[in-house]
This record gives structure tokens, C-alpha cells and sequence, in this order.
């Protein structure tokens, strides 16, 4: 076996040069802005929250498999260069490297796209650490339709895949706000956790519509009430839900929204006691595959405790997506904010 004996698992991130003039046009709209006009953004807030967490914890170790830019951990890895670790593009070399570091007594945050994860590293996942239930917090960057690069990028079943291997919790935040508060979250749940991340500029959301909102494990949080219908969302899906509970309530339409930002325990306990409210149609909202995420864990739940309200889903459909700019395709599967107000009006 050859050995690259110039690799450097410590190496420094620098940053690529910003495009030349003219260039980029077709990226910046294969990755915008998941939030409607008039959100304030936070930059990085995964990358700064887990600093700031590692402060506090020295157990606290960052790997990537070359993306530290794209899911931003390079700010970790400016603040804790010794503590960050390099592993090229080789993401079952991470997720094991992750998993010795966890039986040492580290707490490893490894970072990656999730479509390499759930896809290339899945065993190594399920057996090195969520068997052992090591304390690996797996955080991955273009979850569902986030990036317009197509199926290669698209981590649209990611939730299905894992939501079936024991000891795993599921965390799919909202905004900058959910990513933030996460972190501390998951660092003290000394189990594996996976994390779908929003990256870059987030947009802050939640507490514009409900200033005492707080991210807490486990558990799903009413944002907004209503007596018509209920949605019950995850990930930029609540910003989605939120904005067409204001568009709705506009057109007399009263629509509460549900979020829950842990698909894995899911929070039955409150869903369940909102569900049975009666009179009121359950909208599920994800950014995932109608196979195997929320929709189909709300519906189990619903079904198998005897619940049995109005029911339908908002999610992407059972195929491989089209490559293009963000806001044509999510208005081309339905996950926009436009479609969920014309379907929740048609149903209702």
C-alpha cells in the first residue's frame, strides 16, 4: 500500500480566491437564500457556535473530509488548529478516524456534505459508532434540496436512511437560531447525533414569529396557533410554514405550525396533543423524500396511538431531482411557500 507521506491532517485551511468578475452567476442561484425577503442572516452559525462550545470543552475535536469552507467549520478550525483535523475526501476514513478519536475521550464533530455520509459512510456509521454509542455528532451540509448540483449533491432520503439504525438522534434545525443552540444541545447528549446543516449566511427566522422560542432536544414547539390547520414541520420547512401561515391568515385561513427540530426521538407526546385538536387539518412540511422522514413518522404516529385527523404531506417526491437554480426547483417539486399556501387552501 502506498502512503502519501507529505499529507498533513493538520494542514491550515486558506480560503479560494472570491470569482472574477462575471463568473458565478449560475452558482449563486444553485445555492440561494432559503428565506424570503426581509430576514436578517448570520454568518457561519454552526462554525461560531461550536467554538464557542469548545471553550467550554476541550474534549471537543473538528474533522472534515476536505469541506471545511463548506460547512463551516473553518472557523473552528482558525480558532483550534490543533484540534481540527483534515481527512481529504475520504469519508469512511473520517467517520473511523471520528470513532477512535471517541473511544480516547474526545467528542469529534465531523463535517461533510450528506449525501457522502448517508450514502458512502453508512456502515461505517452504523457499526464504528452507532452500535458502540460513541459520542460522534455527525453535522452535514446540503441536506434535501438545498443545492441545485443535482442527485450527486441532493441528500434527498438522508432522514429514511438513518432514521432506521438504532441509537442515532436526528436533529434538521430550522435557521441560525436552531443551529446554534443545537450545538450545546447535542454536545451534552453523549450519544451519536446526525445534524443536517444550514450553512453560510442562515437566515434568522423563529424568533420574529415567537420571540420565547429555545431550541431543546427532543422536543417539538407550537411557533404560531391556529383552528383550521396545523402544520408540523422541520428544517428551512418551518420558515416555509411560518410565512405560509401569514399568507393564509391574510385569506382567512388560521394555520398553526408545529416545529420539530428532532425527527429522531420525535416528539409524539406533542404532536399527538396537538393532532387530536379537532377540527383542524395535519400538514407535514419537509425537505426530504415523501419515503421515510417526517410525513411518513408523523403518519405512524398518528395511526398507531388511534389519531386520526384530516392528514396530507408537503415533501419532495420519490425520484432523483433535476440539476438548476433553487427557487425554479423548489417551486417545481412544491416545497415553496407560494405552492404550500395553494395546496393547504385546495385541501382545505
Amino acid at each position: 500500500m502506498s502512503v502519501n507521506r507529505n499529507y498533513d491532517p493538520h494542514r491550515k485551511w486558506e480560503p479560494r480566491p472570491p470569482p472574477k468578475s462575471g463568473e458565478g452567476g449560475r452558482t449563486s442561484a444553485m445555492i440561494a437564500s432559503l428565506a424570503a425577503e426581509g430576514y436578517e442572516t448570520v454568518s457561519a452559525p454552526f462554525g461560531h457556535a461550536l467554538v464557542a462550545e469548545a471553550r467550554r470543552n476541550d474534549r471537543i475535536v473538528g474533522l472534515t473530509a476536505d469541506l471545511a469552507k463548506y460547512t463551516d467549520l473553518h472557523v473552528f478550525a482558525e480558532a483550534f488548529p490543533e484540534r481540527f483535523y483534515q481527512m481529504g475526501m475520504a469519508e469512511q476514513v473520517m467517520i473511523s478516524a471520528a470513532a477512535g478519536l471517541a473511544r480516547e475521550g474526545f467528542m469529534p464533530f465531523a463535517t461533510t456534505y450528506a449525501v457522502f455520509a448517508s450514502r458512502r459512510a453508512y456502515d461505517f456509521i452504523a457499526m464504528a459508532i452507532a452500535e458502540e454509542y460513541l459520542p460522534v455528532k455527525i453535522v452535514c451540509a446540503l441536506p434535501g434540496l438545498t443545492t441545485g448540483y443535482g442527485p450527486s449533491h441532493q441528500a434527498t432520503e438522508d432522514m429514511a436512511i438513518f432514521r432506521g439504525l438504532p441509537n442515532l438522534t436526528i436533529v434538521d434545525p430550522c435557521d441560525a437560531i436552531d443551529v446554534a443552540e443545537a450545538i450545546p444541545a447535542i454536545a451534552a447528549h453523549e450519544g451519536p447525533v446526525y445534524m443536517r446543516l444550514l450553512r453560510g449566511k442562515v437566515p434568522s427566522v423563529i424568533r420574529r414569529h415567537c420571540p420565547d422560542y429555545k431550541f431543546e432536544l427532543g422536543k417539538a414547539k407550537l411557533l404560531r396557533d391556529g383552528t383550521d390547520a396545523l402544520i408540523i414541520a422541520s428544517g428551512f420547512m418551518t420558515m416555509r410554514a411560518l410565512d405560509a401561515a401569514v399568507e393564509l391568515g391574510e385569506q382567512g385561513i388560521s394555520a398553526a405550525v408545529l416545529h420539530c427540530p428532532t425527527i429522531k426521538p420525535l416528539d409524539t407526546g406533542t404532536i399527538l396533543a396537538e393532532a387530536r385538536r379537532a377540527g383542524r387539518l395535519v400538514v407535514t412540511a419537509e425537505n426530504h423524500t415523501c419515503i421515510g422522514g417526517l410525513g411518513e413518522a408523523v403518519a405512524a404516529t398518528l395511526l398507531s396511538n388511534g389519531a386520526t385527523p384530516a392528514f396530507r404531506m408537503i415533501s419532495l417526491p420519490d425520484q432523483f431531482l433535476d440539476a438548476g437554480a433553487l427557487p425554479t426547483l423548489h417551486e417545481r417539486y412544491g416545497i415553496s411557500t407560494k405552492s404550500m399556501v395553494q395546496k393547504i387552501r385546495s385541501w382545505l
